[in-house]
């Protein structure tokens, strides 16, 4: 499961939230600290750049903020973000610089990095997405099991239990998620990976690859 830590998914220069992941080995950890990583780190944040808006959130100055969009704490929305017409935030997320949240889109419980697209109609829950990651319209993370059954993370024969009710996926650095595609319980993709559209993806997809389908993952070429 070499290819599932941290330090292999994820630039921590390009995210406010790299204290959140300090002595963890693998991204999932990190998702039942993220609402209390952010209370404290809200406390820090310097109030020339960052406004406090009602309980527990915090919007860069910078960010752009449709008026209808909907947010709830613990929130914290970094520099030159964009949260557009219908978002909605159901709280315990981290939007990093840069990144973009669209039309429709839901987040919960999230780490978004820096430079992230999830710009159309995409639910984002109990995941981490990495530097320059992006959702296709409507592409989505399932988080829960339709048994309800704890979460375990799978790589061929190797398979890590996570103990976690509610995990979505884990996008590392670059990744392209095709539109209309769904990530199941427990997914890992790899650095500069690339999901085809209309996909059905569980368990872990090699960094630097095409998936197509659950047949046929290709190694990417150059």
């Amino acid at each position: 499961m070499e290819q599932c830590k941290i330090k292999n998914l994820y630039d921590l220069n390009e995210t406010i939230a790299a204290g959140l992941f300090e002595g963890l080995e693998y991204p999932w950890e990190a998702l039942s600290k993220i609402g209390g990583f952010i209370l404290e780190l809200g406390k820090t944040l310097d109030s020339a750049r960052f406004e406090k808006r009602g309980d527990n959130i915090w919007i860069a100055k910078s960010a752009k903020v449709a008026p209808s969009a909907c947010l709830n704490g613990p929130l914290i929305i970094d520099e030159d973000a964009e949260i557009r017409h219908c978002a909605f935030i159901r709280g315990n997320a981290i939007v990093g610089k840069g990144a973009t949240v669209g039309n429709s889109t839901e987040l919960k419980n999230v780490v978004i990095f820096n430079e992230v697209q999830a710009p159309h109609y995409n639910y984002v829950g109990d995941s981490i997405l990495g530097f320059h990651a992006h959702m296709g319209a409507g592409s989505i993370t399932s988080n829960v099991k339709s048994d309800k059954t704890l979460v375990a993370v799978k790589d061929g024969t190797e398979e890590i239990e996570t103990g976690l009710k509610k995990f979505g996926a884990m996008l590392g650095d670059y990744v392209e998620v095709g539109c209309n595609s769904v990530l199941n319980p427990g997914t890992v993709i790899g650095r500069h990976t690339n999901i085809y559209p209309l996909s059905m993806v569980r368990g872990v997809v090699a960094p630097h690859s095409i998936y197509k389908n659950k047949g046929e993952i290709v190694e990417k070429r150059g």
